[in-house]
């Protein structure tokens, strides 16, 4: 199980420590200054820095310094300057955001809330009761806690990219860029390899898939009549995990987020209304409207899926291995095969099954990039040539079938302007954003109040004046 406390290291901070004991603090705001009371003493908690309307905490750094301790118990209390640099570059970007008016909605709020928060209990196996032993709040009660600073975060991001997204790069300076590197400084790359995927998941059954509708129908007659509570039967028998541990709920979506028979559904309920049942790739649902916002809706549904036979998975395994064969016999293209039989859901499908490595947000794989499955299918194999169908695992959970094609595969080298332009482009760009971003921050540190408190003092803060 990995650590619940570095998941909400995205919020900045966080009061109960993991390493220590657990406890709630009442903080009364006044007069700049914060006076925290803790179960076992007093604890006097100060505004240190201002930046424009913008406040950071002696918390929040000794916060951050005791996390920093944590990964390198050598760090020495000098790291706190750096500490506190940081804080005042994240909060000058919040502060100009909120200046320039830069929008967010309470839905995105939300949404980033629910899925950090829903992956600290799956860490804790769905667990409630533990989660609040573990963090001494429910996670309605944390939710409350970190939702400015999730809201500072989502603004911060979102001025950061308003500022990077115009910025381009020229051939020319992407040579310039590329020249100013050492030769003996030049990366050196690894093999890579490109593929391409068909993804095909088995076809129910009738027998199993009548098993289904029947299992749901009685489901949805227990809530209808008022015999079983919506959440109760989606918390015990709903087949989407996720969900289920809220009781079906699915928090809010706009528009296209959902499948099409789901959304067609979901957007004519009324409120509290249950639908009738409907059949999408996943399997059967009935859903409930609970709550209409603008051009979102937040609903929770009853997820039954069709059991997949094992002679469901011989079929899908046979018929991706004849689409092999006509693709070998160049009687079909693979571009054709992928629109026509690979699951729409994967990512691959809209680029013609061409496969995105999801570390580098490029098309090209080293080798330990793959599971063992993938690269013991391919290392053989030449570029253009085909894989034997692969069983895998779908990410809904089931069982289905992959057919990989080997695209490109290049040597070990050391980098170049010819072979490696597009690589090459990318790290240009992004030095460009990252130098461009710098600049922005000098001279809004210099159009911003900024006060730090004389605790500070030793500090060099960016050349910024400590009053």
């Amino acid at each position: 199980m990995g650590s619940p406390k570095k998941d909400l290291k995205f919020l900045n901070r966080l009061e109960i420590n993991m390493n220590t004991k657990k406890y709630f603090t009442l903080c009364l705001f006044s007069l700049g200054t914060l006076v925290c009371t803790e179960a076992q003493g007093l604890l006097i908690d100060k505004v240190v820095a201002k930046v424009g309307s913008e406040y950071i905490l002696l918390s929040e750094i000794e916060e951050e310094f005791s996390y920093a301790r944590t990964k390198d118990p050598t760090i020495s209390e000098d790291i706190k300057c750096v500490i506190m640099d940081n804080m005042i570059a994240n909060k000058l970007v919040v502060y100009r955001a909120k200046i320039d008016s830069v929008e967010i909605t309470e839905e995105e709020v939300e949404t980033q809330l629910d899925y950090r928060f829903e992956s600290i209990l799956r860490q804790m196996n769905g667990d409630e009761s533990f989660f609040k032993e573990y963090y001494g709040a429910s996670i309605d009660e944390m939710k409350d806690r970190f939702r400015d600073d999730q809201r500072h975060k989502i603004l911060a991001e979102k001025m950061q990219q308003k500022l990077i997204s115009e910025v381009e790069i020229t051939p020319a300076e992407v040579e310039r860029f590329y020249n100013t590197i050492p030769s003996d400084s030049l990366p050196y790359f690894k093999s890579e390899m490109e593929i391409s995927e068909i993804v095909m998941s088995p076809k129910v059954n009738q027998k199993e898939r009548l098993k289904a509708l029947e299992k749901i129908t009685e489901l949805r007659k227990k809530v209808v009549s008022g015999e079983s509570k919506f959440e109760d039967v989606a918390s015990k028998n709903s087949q989407d995990p996720g969900s289920a541990l809220r009781g079906g709920d699915l928090g809010f979506a706009k528009r296209g987020v959902y499948v099409p028979e789901f959304e067609a559904t979901v957007f004519a309920l009324a409120k509290d209304e249950i639908s009738e049942i409907i059949e999408t790739e996943f399997g059967f649902h009935f859903l409930q409207l609970i709550e209409r916002r603008g051009n979102s809706v937040r609903a929770r549904h009853v997820l039954i899926k069709p059991e997949i036979t094992k002679e469901d998975l011989i079929i899908a395994k046979s018929k991706l291995d004849s689409i092999r064969n006509l693709i070998i016999k160049d009687s079909m293209s693979f571009a054709y095969a992928v629109k026509t039989n690979s699951l729409k859901s994967m990512p691959s499908y809209a680029n013609s099954g061409r496969v995105k490595n999801q570390n580098t947000n490029n098309t090209f794989f080293a080798a330990d990039d793959f599971d063992p499955d993938t690269y013991f299918a391919i290392f053989e194999l030449k570029p253009g040539q085909l894989s034997m169908p692969l069983e895998i695992t779908l990410p809904g959970g089931e069982k289905g079938y992959r057919l990989i094609k080997l695209n490109s595969v290049s040597k070990p080298h050391k980098a170049s302007l010819k072979e490696d332009f597009d690589k090459i482009s990318t790290f240009a760009k992004e030095s460009k954003k990252n130098e461009y971003f710098v600049k922005w921050l000098k001279k809004r540190r210099e159009e911003t109040f900024i006060h730090v408190d004389p605790l500070y003092k030793a500090c060099n803060l960016s050349g910024q004046k400590k009053v």
